[in-house]
């Protein structure tokens, strides 16, 4: 939130052993999910929870050590394309593909590419009442959960975005503007940016600086 390659790409393989659908997924529907139109009905501001910090969290670790590993096969790397992929979140894809270009369009030091499989980290798509986030399994593999009924209530393309946001190592500050796209649903639902403020590109750029982030 869903470019050309500067450089090599890095085989961060961060999803390739995911076994299966993350245990809130279900299967996906015919066709997208419509827009909640519930008449008289005002969702909340979302607050977050600390488990969801610490998913994060543990997801841009999990990024950040494979790209380390692996970046001894070319030091000289300038831009990291980070690949995923959208098999199990069918009904999200335009929101994906327009998400990763926002991200690709404000940062140089990072790229976002889809693949047909077997991608760094993959989007899922499902009911959960969390809402939508980016994990890890423990093991080094990623994803990024999109719920159906947060994604009604919130503008789509934002919520992808912003979890997105997460993959190149960005937290939450739901206590911001909505000019700010890791405010996320803290400004509440009428908040429909899409896009990084200008903190916010910086701090992806120094994070993905030479190639490689920096540990936390």
């Amino acid at each position: 939130m869903n470019r050309s390659v500067l450089s090599a790409a890095l085989g961060l393989a961060l999803a390739a052993g995911l076994a299966g659908l993350p245990a809130t997924a279900v299967a996906a529907p015919a066709t997208a999910p419509p827009a909640a139109a519930v008449q008289g009905y005002t969702a909340p501001a979302y607050a977050g929870s600390a488990a969801e910090a610490a998913d994060n969290q543990a997801f841009f670790r999990a990024v950040t050590a494979s790209v380390r590993a692996k970046r001894a096969a070319n030091p000289w790397l300038q831009t990291v394309t980070v690949t995923y992929d959208t098999a199990n979140a069918p009904s999200f894809t335009g929101q994906i593909a327009q998400a990763a270009q926002i991200w690709n369009s404000s940062v140089r030091n990072v790229q976002l590419q889809e693949t047909g499989g077997g991608g760094d980290f993959s989007y899922y798509e499902g009911s959960d009442s969390r809402g939508s986030y980016a994990s890890t399994d423990g093991h080094g593999h990623g994803y990024v959960f999109l719920d159906y009924q947060q994604n009604q209530e919130y503008d789509s393309l934002r919520v992808t975005a912003h979890e997105t946001g997460h993959v190149l190592g960005l937290p939450d500050d739901y206590s911001g503007p909505c000019s700010e796209l890791m405010s996320g649903g803290g400004p509440g639902p009428s908040c429909t940016n899409p896009y990084p403020d200008g903190n916010e590109r910086g701090q992806v750029d120094a994070l993905w600086a030479n190639g490689v982030a920096p540990a936390n």
